[in-house]
């Protein structure tokens, strides 16, 4: 890891994701973007909606990593309990936030349409700080080192889009990827020597399958675009040796 650079961690929360009824898209969503801000999502965890289980990952991973995002669970439903495990993770009262209440109110064009049900989307951990919901308005929080976002797709990512703007990251992290229909197998002796040859970049190899054949594609990611060309084009004379034609994107 680069001096000064910046790390992450991600929590999926909801019993949905884990039973398969939801797929989640926002483990993807939140790496691309918080690596195009030089920030590494290093770790993430899916979980159930228990208090104990929430509780007890927040504590464990914020101690870790500069960053920690959690999707879910802020909804105005009895099983929405992120806002709660948050306060006890923090050892904190949680309360209507009053500027939280007056988005809600503005948001429902009155406060006699603001049931008990939304009234609890506005129910905070006592010292954080909203984050603005471009999308449907019920604020998301910010407690520590921790970004509560929402779990829905589209307003999670106006939630995530608005706070990666404003977060300290590192210098971009470049990706490159090199593909060809060469297998796996053939070239893995060879991709670790040219691995070991670049300490300071990442370099994973992802095979894939299609009609005409296996094949994989090779991604390098750094901060140093010297480095990067040369891995690539030590990848290409790899993959050409044995028969590839390889294809380079720029990510």
């Amino acid at each position: 890891m680069a001096e000064g650079s910046k790390t992450a961690c991600a929590i999926i929360i909801g019993n949905e994701i884990l039973t398969g009824r939801t797929q989640d898209v926002n483990l993807g969503y939140i790496g691309k973007k918080l690596l195009a801000k030089g920030i590494r999502l290093m770790h993430a965890r899916v979980i159930c909606d228990i208090e104990a289980d929430i509780v007890a990952t927040v504590n464990d991973v914020r101690a870790k990593y500069d960053y920690v995002f959690t999707t879910g669970g802020i909804g105005p439903t009895h099983d929405d309990i992120t806002a709660d495990c948050i306060a006890k993770a923090f050892g904190v009262d949680i309360e209507v936030n009053e500027e939280a209440r007056r988005i809600l109110i503005k948001h429902y064009k009155g406060a006699e349409h603001l049931n008990e049900g939304r009234l609890r989307m506005a129910r905070i951990p006592k010292g954080a700080s909203l984050i603005p919901n471009p999308v449907s308005s019920a604020p998301g929080f910010c407690m520590g080192n921790v970004y509560v976002l929402a779990g829905v797709p589209s307003v999670m990512q106006g939630m995530l889009d608005g706070v990666v703007a404003k977060l300290q990251g590192g210098p971009p992290i470049i990706s490159r990827t090199v593909s060809s229909l060469v297998p796996e197998s053939i070239i893995a002796k060879e991709l670790g020597e040219i691995a070991a040859k670049y300490p300071d970049l990442d370099i994973g190899s992802y095979p894939y399958y299609r009609p005409g054949g296996f094949g994989l594609s090779l991604v390098i990611r750094g901060r140093e675009e010297s480095a990067i060309s040369a891995a690539t084009q030590d990848l290409c004379l790899l993959l050409r040796h044995h028969g590839g034609d390889p294809a380079v994107h720029q990510e």
